[in-house]
C-alpha cells in the first residue's frame, strides 16, 4: 500500500475504509487486508488510513473480473497506484474506465487490454 498524493484521487471518487469494505462484502477487516494481498482488492493509503475504492465492491462482492485484472497489472510491473490510475482513467475505446466496463461485466476486453500493456 502506498501514500495515495497525486491525481488518483480526483479519479476515484468514492472510497471505503477497511471496516465498511468488510461490512460491504460480509468479511472482516482483516480478510479484506488478504483480499488486498491476494490482488483481490487494491488499497491506498489517504490520510494515514487504508481506502479502498467504492467502485470495486457491487452487491455484497468484488466486482467480477477485478481479481484477474489486478493479477495482470501487478505482473506488467504496475504498481498500485499506477493500477489504480489506469483503472480509472477514462478510455475512450471502452468507453468509460475499465472499472466501469469491468462493472459492466465487459471485463474480457479490460483483461485484454491489461494484458498488452505487459508485452511492452
Amino acid at each position: 500500500m502506498t501514500e495515495n498524493d497525486n491525481g488518483a484521487d480526483g479519479l476515484v471518487g468514492d472510497w471505503m475504509t477497511l471496516k465498511e469494505a468488510g461490512t460491504a462484502l460480509g468479511v472482516g477487516p482483516n480478510r479484506v487486508k488478504q483480499y488486498m494481498r491476494d490482488h483481490r482488492l487494491l488499497g491506498v493509503k489517504r490520510g494515514g488510513e487504508v481506502m479502498i475504492p467504492a467502485a470495486f465492491i457491487s452487491g455484497g462482492d468484488v466486482v467480477k473480473g477485478l481479481p484477474g485484472t489486478l493479477t495482470l497489472l501487478a505482473d506488467s510491473g504496475f504498481s498500485e497506484e499506477e493500477a489504480l490510475e489506469w483503472l480509472f482513467t477514462p478510455d475512450d475505446t471502452l468507453p468509460g474506465t475499465p472499472v466501469q466496463a469491468l462493472a459492466e461485466n465487459r471485463g474480457t476486453e479490460v483483461r485484454r487490454r491489461a494484458q498488452a500493456l505487459g508485452a511492452f
